[in-house]
């Protein structure tokens, strides 16, 4: 599934302004993964208009982005009502939105993918692990049998299981007065074995995982960029992949809460966002971590086939995911969330991080 691509708004452009009224293609400015707004919650937001078809990137500055509906009368009635105002369901930004033009498949550029890379150690990311063969072929069988015999909740694209705690997409957050139980004794093996993943120089207290979402991802379906809520979660996410494979992008914006080092040397194409790719096999748990929990977004592709050094990989009819996480309680929590206001007006005033020290 190739993403469409749409073209800036431009002085000499036809839809600068407000552009083409028969457009249903919304450039918007202010709102991104950058700036701790997903797709996702771009998509709500929008959606009160009219059917969403999706929310693209507009650039790589993960601040700007292309908003698809499925008609011009619902992107008129979103660009009248949200332009130039600040919309609180969007932390109280304010929207400039124009019409936008679909490129035509001639002017997109051919190859823009990603190297990506088969270990952990070559994408030099502090905090990120990969581990291969985490479950047995055998083990795998048994905690697909398990799910699949329990209730899936459909979302747009995919579907999904919550334990522990159920997240809501809506606030990207979990309501911690509202637990469901405890997690499913089918994850307990994993549970275990996460106590003995190397290389964890952490709290041993955010190893108390309570809360577990299993995403299972249609061929050619993947996620939009984003970073864990701060505010929701501890530091350690982990995730097993499992029936099929795909790649993990992980983008760094300049526009960020985080300022942990990272040398001019990596960056490569636009200044504003660095990229770096990996592929996660099917039994294989990754752990994200300090500098890559909290300062790269990171995206799944939406493709059916992948390229990977020089093979073609084609993605299985699914891939399901075992998200497990540690849910941050209602104390810590709103510390947590007037620290993060704290460094992102230290960030745009160009002080340094107290994440650093």
């Amino acid at each position: 599934m190739v993403q469409p691509r749409f073209v800036r708004p431009t002085q000499s452009s036809p839809s600068s302004n407000f552009g083409e009224p028969n457009s249903s293609n919304l450039y918007v400015a202010n709102c991104g993964p950058a700036v701790g707004l997903s797709h996702d919650a771009i998509a709500a937001v929008f959606a009160e208009f009219g059917e969403v078809n999706g929310v693209y990137a507009a650039d790589d500055s993960g601040v700007r982005v292309i908003v698809s509906f499925a008609d011009p009368f619902s992107a008129k009635a979103a660009l009248e009502a949200l332009s130039g105002r600040p919309c609180p369901d969007l932390q109280g930004r304010s929207l400039h939105i124009r019409y936008s033009v679909l490129q035509l498949p001639s002017e997109t550029q051919v190859n823009d993918c990603v190297p990506v890379s088969l270990i952990d150690s070559e994408l030099n990311i502090p905090g990120l692990f990969l581990l291969h063969d985490f479950v047995t072929v055998e083990e795998e069988q048994q905690l697909l049998a398990a799910v699949d015999t329990r209730h899936w909740i459909g979302l747009a694209k995919r579907r999904v299981q919550h334990y522990g705690y159920e997240f809501c997409y809506g606030t990207r957050n979990v309501d911690t007065k509202k637990r469901l139980g405890e997690l499913p004794s089918f994850v307990s093996p994993i549970l275990e074995r996460i106590s003995l993943f190397p290389n964890l120089d952490i709290d041993p207290s955010c190893l108390n995982l309570d809360q577990l979402t299993v995403n299972e991802y249609p061929s050619g379906v993947g996620l939009s960029p984003h970073i864990d809520t701060h505010s929701a979660f501890e530091d350690c996410i982990f995730s097993l992949s499992l029936a099929g494979p795909c790649i993990m992008e992980f983008r760094r914006y300049s526009v960020s809460t985080w300022k942990a080092s990272t040398t001019d040397a990596e960056k490569s194409g636009d200044s504003s966002c660095i990229k770096k790719a990996l592929y996660l096999p099917p039994r294989s748990m990754l752990l994200l971590s300090g500098e890559a929990r909290y300062a790269w977004n990171h995206y799944i592709p939406h493709h059916k086939i992948d390229k990977v050094k020089d093979k073609v990989i084609r993605r299985s009819s699914r891939r399901v995911s075992f998200t497990l996480r540690k849910v941050k309680h209602i104390f810590t929590a709103i510390l947590y969330m007037r620290l993060e206001a704290i460094l992102r007006d230290k960030s745009f005033a160009g002080e340094k991080s107290p994440l650093q020290v």
